[in-house]
Parts: C-alpha cells; sequence; structure tokens
C-alpha cells in the first residue's frame, strides 16, 4: 500500500479548497459562526479543521472511501488484519470491545486498575467483572500488569469468563507480558482484548515493549489524540 497517502488530510484539503459553506454539523460553520472572543484564543484553523465525514470528507453515502481508505492504510502499518476509526478517545472503544466478547450478566477477567471508562462500559452494557488485582511495587510508587499465572488461576476458578481485558501500558507506563497472559487465554478458549490507549506508539520502533497485534491479543485499542476527544484505533485480529 502507498503509505504516503493521507486519505483524511486530503479530503481536508479538498474540502477548504471547494469553499463550501455547509449546513450540516459543526453548527460554527468552519468557525465563521463563531464569537470573535473564542477566536481570539484558539484562533480560526482549529474550527477550519472540525468536518464531519458525512457530507463534509465524503458523501453521504461514502462513496469516495475516505475512512475506509485510511483505515486499511492503518491496519497495513501496524499488521492487524482489521483497523477501526473512533472519536471520543479509547473510551468509546473499550466498551464496544467488551461487548464483543462478553453479553449483559456475562463475565470478563478485568484488572483492578482500569480506566474509569471500562467501569461505565460495565454499568452499561450490565457485563459482570471478575476482578484481578495489578501487582504495586511500594519501592517505585507504581503498579504492574498481573502475571500469566494469576490468569490462569483465575481462569480456572472463573471458567465461566468469556474473556478478559488487560491494560498495558497502564497509566504508569509500565507493560505487562501480553504473550504470556494471550497464551493463557487461548489455552481456556478465551480471546485477549488489550487496552492500549497509552501504547500507539508501540508498533512503530522494535526497541519498545511487543504491542498487542504482535502478541497473540485478540482486539487491541489505542489512542492516537488525547487533547480533545481523539481519535483512537481499535486493531482486531480476525485470524
Amino acid at each position: 500500500m502507498d503509505h504516503s497517502k493521507a486519505p483524511v488530510l486530503e479530503a481536508l484539503q479538498a474540502f477548504r479548497e471547494l469553499g463550501f459553506t455547509p449546513f450540516n454539523p459543526p453548527g460554527h460553520r468552519q468557525g465563521r459562526g463563531v464569537d470573535p472572543r473564542v477566536l481570539d484564543v484558539v484562533g480560526e484553523a482549529v474550527f477550519a479543521s472540525d468536518v464531519i465525514s458525512v457530507n463534509g470528507l465524503d458523501d453521504r453515502l461514502m462513496r469516495n472511501g475516505v475512512i475506509e481508505r485510511a483505515q486499511q492504510l492503518m491496519a497495513d502499518a501496524v499488521d492487524a488484519d482489521q483497523a477501526f476509526f473512533s472519536a471520543c478517545g479509547s473510551s468509546l472503544s473499550v466498551k464496544s470491545a467488551m461487548l464483543s466478547v462478553a453479553g449483559p450478566h456475562e463475565k470478563i477477567i478485568i484488572p483492578r486498575h482500569v480506566h474509569k471508562s471500562v467501569v461505565a462500559g460495565l454499568i452499561l452494557s450490565g457485563v459482570s467483572p471478575v476482578w484481578l488485582s495489578p501487582h504495586w511495587d511500594a519501592e517505585r510508587h507504581l503498579s504492574h500488569p498481573p502475571a500469566a499465572d494469576e490468569v490462569r488461576k483465575l481462569f480456572e476458578a472463573e471458567p465461566e469468563a468469556k474473556g478478559m481485558l488487560l491494560v498495558t501500558p497502564n497509566d504508569y507506563g509500565t507493560c505487562g507480558d501480553i504473550q504470556a497472559v494471550a497464551d493463557v487465554c487461548h489455552e481456556f478458549g478465551k480471546p485477549l482484548i488489550v487496552d492500549e490507549a497509552w501504547g500507539a506508539h508501540l508498533p512503530f520502533h522494535p526497541d519498545l515493549p511487543q504491542w498487542g497485534m504482535d502478541a497473540g491479543a485478540d482486539e487491541a485499542y489505542e489512542s492516537f489524540d488525547r487533547r480533545e476527544d481523539g481519535w483512537l484505533k481499535t486493531v482486531l485480529d480476525v485470524a
């Protein structure tokens, strides 16, 4: 694939060059309807780049394939079978990932140091957590992801659990042994979801810790921009 292409940026550039005045969201009309006091603080560029994909970057039927081509490039870049873009940071994708593994009143193994979006997802979905404690490092005052032997013991104790969600890197930056945990999950015939919201950089340098898709995870999601809503990627190994 041609990784010199940037479908979303190219579509945004074309949108600007055509000079449209859209009558669909967002209501600021690429900055035309923004209070001047706001423009003095944040500038016009942030609004000029706020364009929706439908009737904006693409048409209502998505016939130009802007998002699809960008997702294909991302999947190819990180050697995944599929990649999906979503808004709202990883907080949205974690809910989708959990529901792809377990339904209401079904169980999933989850470490105690998950992001609050995971807890919100449990409440909204009705999925029941089987809690697993991370390792607290008293010397360094940070936590480490749980180890594979602890995951095995929990699957033995909770055989009805539908799968596991593993957080690595966690918000301290510590990484777990994804391959070992994935092996245990697959030994029990269960899928592994990896919350890699802090690890979007991992697949792009060989000296960094191994990332989920290269370590046997079945699903992983990453955040690429945490300053605003953010774009995130959910990648799936569908083999």
